[in-house]
Order: C-alpha cells, then sequence, then structure tokens
C-alpha cells in the first residue's frame, strides 16, 4: 500500500469552498456524461455517523475504459469503471473506490478542510509508525501541471475576482493571502498484485496528485 498526504491551500473560507465544491462536482459529472463515458449515480441519501454527525452517503459508477495509459489497458476488460462511495460530514468526508474487476485494487481518501496556511500536522491521527507517509505540498498556482489541463479562464496567477477583489496569486501567496484554507488529503492507494503492484499504486498517486 501506498500512503500520501496532500495539503492543498486557496484562498478563501472553508465555508466559501463548499459552495465551490458543489458547483465544482456538479460541472464535472454534467462534463462527463456528455461523453461515451459517464458517471452513473447509484445512491445519493443522508446518512449518520455518530462521530461525524448527520452527512450524505452516495455511490457512483466512473467509466474509465479511455482515460487509461496503454500498458494498464492491455489487462482490464474493454468496459472498465470504479464504483465511487463517498460520505460526507463536511469539512469531513471519506472516499472509497473499489473495482469491480480488480478486486485487489482500491483508493481510500480522507479529507478534512481547515481555515489556515497547511500547518496541521498529522491531522489524521495516524499511528506513530504511520506518520511517515510522504506529505506533498501542492501550490494551486505554481506548481507544474500536464498542459493539456491549462485554461487561461481558470490560471489563479491571471484571475482577479470582481466579487472578492481576491487574485491574481503572485509568487509566495501562501504567506501573505487572506482569508486562507487548506484541504488536507491522505490517499491509500493498493494494488496487490505481484510484479504491477508498485507501478500501478505510484501512477494512481501520481494522476491523483493532478487532479486533487
Amino acid at each position: 500500500m501506498l500512503v500520501k498526504e496532500y495539503r492543498i491551500c486557496m484562498p478563501l473560507t472553508v465555508e466559501e469552498y463548499r459552495i465551490g465544491q458543489l458547483y465544482t462536482i456538479s460541472k464535472h459529472s454534467h462534463q462527463e456524461s456528455d461523453t461515451e463515458e459517464g458517471i452513473e449515480v447509484l445512491r445519493n441519501e443522508p446518512h449518520y455517523d455518530p462521530a461525524h454527525g448527520q452527512g450524505q452517503h452516495t455511490e457512483k459508477r466512473v467509466h474509465l475504459s479511455s482515460k487509461l495509459p496503454a500498458w494498464a489497458r492491455a489487462f482490464v476488460p474493454r468496459i472498465f469503471y470504479i464504483t465511487e462511495r463517498a460520505w460526507n460530514y463536511y469539512p469531513y468526508t471519506i472516499t472509497g473506490k473499489p473495482c469491480s474487476f480488480l478486486p485487489k485494487f482500491s483508493i481510500h481518501i480522507e479529507t478534512k478542510y481547515e481555515n489556515n496556511r497547511g500547518t496541521s500536522d498529522n491531522i489524521f491521527g495516524l499511528e506513530k509508525d504511520s506518520c511517515a507517509a510522504e506529505v506533498d505540498v501542492m501550490d494551486i498556482a505554481y506548481d507544474d501541471f500536464p498542459e493539456r489541463h491549462y485554461n487561461l479562464s481558470e490560471d489563479p496567477r491571471c484571475f482577479s475576482s470582481v466579487k472578492t477583489g481576491r487574485g491574481p496569486l503572485e509568487e509566495g501567496w501562501k504567506k501573505t493571502c487572506c482569508p486562507i484554507m487548506c484541504s488536507y488529503k491522505l490517499v491509500r492507494v493498493q494494488f496487490e498484485v505481484w510484479g504491477l503492484q508498485t507501478r500501478v499504486e505510484q501512477f494512481v498517486q501520481k494522476v491523483r496528485g493532478v487532479h486533487l
């Protein structure tokens, strides 16, 4: 199992982010549904947890065949999907992504949102021997990413909000920006197939880092 923690700061509050998150999820689902491969919503219902209170449980089927690299398509079925199960107790969420075709493959993501600059260590309360998980501190404005994902209208280095007066983000923005929040994500990837485990787990973490 490969475990990584991602810390993603953004120039807004946790309360504001929730609104944006709902919009982004809806937009992404719509865009994916316009292609041959889309997202099927299987379940969307209230759920209560004794520790986290009232939340929402969703279950989706995400079709991914065309998005797999060539080496992966060689050993998975032509029609390939994962089932995404999520429990949203905002500002804490849990997402599990098992694969029906590959029972030994799974992705588990815990997310916590806090109004700070990414300064909370071991926010997920890992055991002492697990705290060595790699921490990747991401910069939404200045980290490198694939050119195919670039959209000028969404570039934080160019965008300025008329409504809030925030932006564009200059180098070192995380030290001075106010308000600021951080999305902490603990990602566990497991693929127990001899000869492919390390390659697949590293590939998923790399792709996950781009799309977080």
